[in-house]
Order: C-alpha cells, then sequence, then structure tokens
C-alpha cells in the first residue's frame, strides 16, 4: 500500500471518512514486521497504539475536538522515557528499566492526538554515528541493509524512511538527528538549544543534548514542532522564547543571504558525488536569485576535538548513575560495594561508553583539567564567536551534513577516529547552540542518499523551515 508522507493528507483522509486510525496503525504494525531486518524498533506498542487509534477513531465518530496532530503515527528513540514502559537507550545496563514517569515531549505529543508506536534503537546512550553500538544489535539502512543507518538516532530514520512510522523523534548531541538523517534520506531538525524540553530525555552532554523531529515533509517537521517547542517548568534550560506558529510560515518565498564555508565544499577529502551536489545547490540558489557567497571557517578542524573533549566530560558526570545499584543491570558474582560498581558498569556499558566515560574522566583529572577542558571551553566560545560572526551578515550557513555517504555495517568498526570525523559538519550548531537541518538533495551513484544542512540563529526555526520548504518544493 502507498503510506502518507503529510499529517495534512492523513488528516483529510481520516476527516472525510476514507480511512481510520485503527486501519492506519494496522498498516504500519503490518509493515513493520515486513522489515524486522532493518532492526529499526526494539519494542513495537502494538496493543497500546491500536488501543489508542480506537480512541481517536471514537472522538470523530462522536464530534469531539481533535489535537493538532490527530493521526500522527510516530516511534520514539530509546533515550526518551515513556510511562510504564521500557526505556534504555538500548544499553545492558537499563535492562527491565521502566519509567515512572514520560518525558515533556511525549505528554506534549500524546495531547495533540498522536500515537506513538514503539520505540526506537539507537547507538548506546545515543553514543555513536552508525547505529552499530546498541545492545540490541545495529540498525541497517532501508536503502541497501548492507550499509549503515547513521547514529545515533538511526532507528528514528530508518523508520521514517522504511515507512515504518510518519514520523519519530531523535536527539542530537552532535549531529545524532542530522547525520542520520542524511543517510537515510529524510528530513532531521535539531532545534536551538533549549527550544524543546529535555525532561525525561536521558542525558549525554547536557549542554549539547536537543530532541527534534524526523520526517518525510518540512510541513510535518514545523506542526511536531509547534507542540514540543516551548517553556517547561521542568526543565530549566527550556526558553521562554514564543514559540513561533511555524506550519504558517511554509508558504512564504524569499531571497536569503546564504554563507558557505570553503573548507567544507572545496576540499579533496569530501566524497566527490557529495561535493558535487553541494555545488549543484549552490548554483541552484544563485538562480532563485540568493545570494550565496564562500566564507572560512579557520576554526573546522578544531570542532571536532573541542566537542569530544567537552561532551565525553559531560558524560562522565552524567553516567555516574549508572551504578548497579539503583536501578538496572547488577552483575551476579558482585561480592561486595566496590566490586557491584566495578563489575556492573564494565558489564553493563558497552566499549563505546566505556571509551568516552574514560576520555571524559581523563580530561577532568587533576593536572589535564586546564589543559584539556579549561582550553576546549574557550575554543568553544571562539567556535561560538565566529558562527554568530557569519550568521549577524548571513541567513543561512550552507555545508554538507556528512563527508561521506553511508558506509558499510563494520567498515568503521576497528577506527573510532574516523567514525568521528564523520560528524565535522554538524557538530558546529550542538557547540554554539543554534539550529540546523539536513534535507536530502539526491543520492550517489551507488544509489545512496545525499543530505546537505543549513545552519542559522537562534530561535529562527521559523526561517529555516520556510527556506527548506522552499527548496524541496522548487
Amino acid at each position: 500500500m502507498a503510506f502518507y508522507r503529510t499529517l495534512s493528507a492523513l488528516q483529510g483522509d481520516l476527516f472525510s471518512g476514507k480511512t481510520t486510525c485503527k486501519q492506519v496503525v494496522q498498516d504500519y504494525l503490518d509493515n513493520i514486521d515486513r522489515n524486522k531486518s532493518i532492526n529499526a524498533f526494539i519494542e513495537v506498542f502494538k496493543d497500546s497504539a491500536l488501543a489508542r487509534a480506537e480512541e481517536l477513531d471514537g472522538q470523530l465518530i462522536n464530534r469531539q475536538p481533535q489535537g493538532k496532530l490527530f493521526g500522527l503515527v510516530i516511534g520514539i528513540k530509546d533515550n526518551i522515557v515513556y510511562k510504564s514502559h521500557l526505556s534504555t537507550s538500548s544499553s545492558k545496563i537499563l535492562t527491565g528499566h521502566r519509567s515512572i514517569y514520560s518525558a515533556t515531549v511525549i505528554d506534549r505529543l500524546i495531547a495533540e492526538g498522536a500515537i506513538i508506536i514503539g520505540r526506537l534503537n539507537c547507538d548506546e546512550f545515543a553514543m555513536g554515528s552508525s547505529n552499530e553500538t546498541s545492545y540490541y544489535g545495529p540498525v541497517r539502512n532501508p536503502h541497501n541493509q548492507e550499509y549503515v543507518p547513521g547514529g545515533s538516532s538511526g532507528g528514528s530514520a530508518a523508520a521514517v524512511a522504511a515507512d515504518l512510522c510518519m514520523a519519530s523523534l531523535g536527539s542530537d548531541t552532535g549531529g545524532s538527528i542530522r547525520q542520520p538523517a542524511a543517510f537515510c534520506g529524510i528530513i532531521g531538525l535539531k532545534p536551538t538549544y533549549g527550544r524543546v524540553s529535555r525532561y525525561g530525555l536521558m542525558a549525554y552532554g547536557s549542554s549539547f543534548d536537543q530532541i527534534g523531529p524526523m520526517a518525510h515533509s518540512v510541513e510535518d517537521i514545523a506542526r511536531i514542532m509547534e507542540v514540543i517547542a516551548g517553556a517547561d517548568d521542568y526543565d530549566a534550560t527550556s526558553s521562554s522564547v514564543k514559540v513561533e506558529k511555524y506550519s504558517e510560515r511554509l508558504q512564504e518565498k524569499s531571497t536569503y543571504k546564504i554563507a558557505y564555508y570553503k573548507e567544507a565544499i572545496e576540499n579533496s577529502n569530501i566524497h566527490p558525488d557529495i561535493r558535487s551536489a553541494a555545488m549543484k545547490l549552490v548554483e541552484d540558489l544563485k538562480s532563485q536569485g540568493c545570494v550565496v557567497e564562500p566564507v572560512s571557517l579557520k576554526e573546522l578542524d578544531y570542532i571536532v576535538p573541542t566537542y569530544y573533549v567537552l561532551s565525553t566530560a559531560e558524560a562522565s558526570s552524567n553516567f555516574s548513575r549508572y551504578d548497579g545499584v539503583r536501578y538496572g543491570y547488577r552483575a551476579e558474582d558482585a561480592g561486595d560495594l566496590d566490586s557491584t560498581y566495578k563489575k556492573s558498569r564494565s558489564e553493563g556499558f558497552g566499549k563505546e561508553v566505556q571509551r568516552r566515560i574514560m576520555s571524559g574522566t581523563f580530561v577532568l583529572s587533576a593536572g589535564y583539567y586546564d589543559a584539556y577542558y579549561s582550553k576546549a571551553q574557550k575554543v568553544r566560545r571562539i567556535i561560538a564567536d565566529k558562527t554568530n560572526e557569519v550568521l549577524s551578515s548571513y541567513d543561512f550557513i550552507l555545508c554538507p551534513t556528512t563527508p561521506t555517504p553511508p558506509y558499510k555495517l563494520g567498515s568503521h568498526q576497528g577506527d573510532p577516529i574516523a567514525m568521528y570525523l564523520g560528524d565535522i559538519f554538524t557538530v558546529q550548531a550542538n557547540l554554539v547552540g543554534v539550529p540546523g537541518i539536513s534535507i536530502p538533495v539526491g543520492k550517489t551513484e551507488e544509489g545512496l542518499p545525499i543530505g546537505m544542512q543549513f545552519m542559522t540563529a537562534k530561535f529562527q526555526e521559523g526561517k529555516l523551515l520556510s527556506f527548506c520548504n522552499q527548496i524541496l518544493k522548487g
């Protein structure tokens, strides 16, 4: 069957009686069963999703008010908690962890008529760029299952790309929404830091993390953002800046000033198909009347090391709570408190998580704090100042979302540095706190998706979404 690519199309058929929420959910459940090899879902909420669908169908019959997201079938990344449901962040150490509350974004989705169909696979604790570090096994790219879907929100991206749900929520610490969106050929938005509440998101890097939507259309991204964005009393870092009606701005058309980094697009190390797609987009934008000019970011080589020093330091602090005592996995052969801590953490955490915790502990240790952590904070400020300087003169910054297309499963497992360098174009938005979006712009000669990223000033998601909608609609 043909699946809906926009919520407005689905709602049109729901309100006219051409289909029902229950039928739509059942179609997605059947498709999930047909595509188990992708391994996008850790758990499918079959019974609760069908019950929720029947409830919504009843609202239509009884002419009760419908929410903004009425009928939207959405999946959630496994690091976003949902009351009375398992939430493990794809880690052994949280085996059996059932949340006693829901994340703010979950409550807001449900209040506006969304149907949560299941929890989605991800890199363990969102640490990874390929979705190969999950305790539940790797996710596969729907375009070619020999390839990775990107990470850490690989399950979220693959599920949307394979039509296993209409939309999904991911989290983005250094590119974990945008990079898998690019690898899977869909749209993924990392909002401004503080635009969406992080309450109920299992923390990795607290000054970097943001929840954001993934979907086939800019329209659906905009409508989801209208619901999940906004201040939250449970999250002191959430912003009280008024939430725009993003969907009402989508028909705007304008010409803009756009900067692109010479080091990102004119670099011989970038995959040739991605470089060609970027230059074609530059020429297309110029032909539409936009001013597109190269700018230089000499600090590009410092972005990835700065991000990994700071994010691993924050992870080292955040992950002290996973100790084998309070909840989750506990080593069976531990004889005392000290061995319980050591054995539970060494057995419960995967190798990549262990690597990042140890790295973070090192950069925070006496004698190295000033050499690494303090210096990285200073470089972060320089990068933020340079980025904001560019955005004071230009509406958007354009660059490829990733330097390469999707790569084969297992091909980067022995080289974590190569994996980390895949984040070179995405981590800037997290370091600075600005919004970034990845949109699909074509495919490589091998038929693998290519994504392009746009960044803009803080809280300018409305302008960003209307511009991307303009590009994609031609």
